[in-house]
């Protein structure tokens, strides 16, 4: 058989087969591989089964072709144009935050009148029960409570001698209870991207949030509690912060692939295989 004839007769194979025969020439098993690639069997499997629908975005399945034809030193160009590579559609996005404004504004009103309705149902007890009567002249004095009433000195008498000041009646004092304001929290988990990755971010009961090619520049937040699996396909294009810290995506990386997951309370782990 030619040279033309074998080029010919490998096309035909598919990039998968391709594959699977270098290695076998290598001498090379599915276990060699995947321990110097650090891959799962079940991937190097679905590669060169061809199966790219269980592998994720088109570049993340080039990428792992490109590694596996670099391991085995093998020129994969020529057959990545004939692989069939679906295109994954980004998942469509359902906000979980985005309150229009009138809705926020009538919310934020509302929430002010049960705050006065409460102020007054527990402030009016407390005004009548320290009145000394309800037609009387006594007045009745609204101070901080860390304040202490200083004791007035002494006055003289005609005879020369001190005689200490009739102390003044004590008046009540009322205490604000109006209920303090909290602030909004902050995002627990947050991805800065400085290069384009794909991206893909599942909520804690499987449900997607994102999956998508992001462009450099691009920023996402998430709060304490509502994401539960994050992989990125170039990890070191993407700074992940935590509670405001940087985190280090080393333990959490693959082939430049990070895949980890989020904890109710923040903590990251990575995935098992």
């Amino acid at each position: 058989m030619t040279g033309s004839n074998s080029i010919d007769t490998q096309r035909l194979q598919g990039c998968g087969a391709f594959l699977r025969d270098a290695r076998e020439k290598a001498g090379l098993s599915l276990q060699d591989v995947g321990n110097r690639l650090k891959m799962p069997l079940k991937v190097l499997q679905a590669l060169e089964g061809e199966q790219w629908s269980q592998l994720g975005a088109p570049v993340f399945v080039r990428g792992q072709l490109r590694s596996y034809a670099r391991l085995l030193k093998v020129d994969i160009d020529p057959f990545l144009a004939q692989a069939d590579l679906e295109t994954v559609r980004p998942a469509e996005l359902v906000s979980h935050s985005y309150t229009p404004k009138a809705q926020r504004l009538f919310e934020s009103a509302k929430r002010r009148a049960v705050y006065v309705v409460i102020t007054a149902v527990i402030a009016t007890p407390v005004w009548m029960a320290t009145r000394p009567h309800l037609g009387g002249n006594g007045g009745q004095t609204t101070a901080s409570l860390d304040v202490i009433p200083q004791k007035p000195a002494a006055t003289g008498t005609a005879g020369g001698t001190a005689a200490p000041a009739q102390r003044p009646a004590a008046t009540p004092y009322v205490a604000s209870l109006t209920p303090p304001i909290s602030r909004a929290p902050e995002a627990a988990l947050s991805l800065v991207f400085k290069g384009d990755s794909w991206v893909q971010i599942v909520a804690p009961d499987g449900s997607g949030i994102e999956q998508a090619l992001l462009k450099a520049g691009d920023q996402r937040s998430y709060p304490a509690g509502q994401v539960g699996r994050i992989v990125l396909g170039n990890a070191a294009a993407v700074e992940v912060q935590q509670a405001g810290s940087t985190v280090d995506l080393t333990p959490y990386r693959r082939a430049n692939v990070a895949r980890f997951t989020v904890s109710s309370d923040g903590s990251l782990a990575p995935v098992a295989d």
